[in-house]
Parts: C-alpha cells; sequence; structure tokens
C-alpha cells in the first residue's frame, strides 16, 4: 500500500521533471560572482535544467541531513532503551535460574494432617 502510495506521488514529479528537463536545454551562465562588474572570472555555461536538477539535489541532501540530526534525540533514546530492556532480560533470566534452583534445593514444607 505505501509503495503504491509512494508511486502515486512520485510519479508525477518525475515527470514534472523530464518535461521541465527537455523544455530548458538552452545554455545559460551560472556564476557565483554577484559583485563582478565584467564578465565574472569564475562562471560556467551550463544548460538550465542541470542547474534546477543540481539545487534540487542539493536541497534534498540538506534536508535530509537535517532530518537525520533532528532524530538524533530519538534515536538516542531508542539506544538506552534497547539496552535498559537487554539488560532486564538478562537480569530476569539470572532470577528465573536462581528461583530454579532454589525450588530444586528446598524441602517441600510438611502437609498438615487434616
Amino acid at each position: 500500500m505505501l509503495a503504491a502510495l509512494k508511486a502515486l506521488l512520485l510519479l508525477p514529479v518525475a515527470l514534472v521533471v523530464i518535461l521541465l528537463s527537455v523544455a530548458n536545454r538552452a545554455p545559460v551562465t551560472f556564476s557565483l560572482d554577484p559583485f563582478a562588474k565584467g564578465p565574472p572570472d569564475l562562471a560556467l555555461t551550463v544548460p538550465l535544467y542541470a542547474i534546477v536538477l543540481a539545487a534540487l539535489a542539493l536541497g534534498i541532501l540538506i534536508g535530509g541531513m537535517g532530518a537525520w540530526l533532528a532524530a538524533g534525540r530519538d534515536r538516542r533514546s531508542s539506544r538506552t532503551s534497547r539496552r535498559e530492556v537487554n539488560r532486564l532480560k538478562s537480569e530476569a533470566d539470572r532470577l528465573r535460574a536462581s528461583l530454579a534452583t532454589n525450588r530444586g534445593n528446598t524441602l517441600p514444607a510438611p502437609r498438615s494432617p487434616a
């Protein structure tokens, strides 16, 4: 069900990206120097869709890193809880073994005559 929902959402996005790439094949000059009075010293001439796709990929990467960092507290809490559960399980197993050993060593209580 979840896979179908993902496909249903990602298919239109992929279609828009493909249409954008086909429609914007013309080369543009890409420069990170906003203060150049003449032609920029460091500039690239690339198709517009390459810039848009690179910006999209960079946004996905930065967003994913932000989500991963934000989930750090939850991951830490999960690790701590998992360690506590393992410790308690081993303690319960030790106590069960101790109880079984003690039950085997004790004599049954005498029955009172009725």
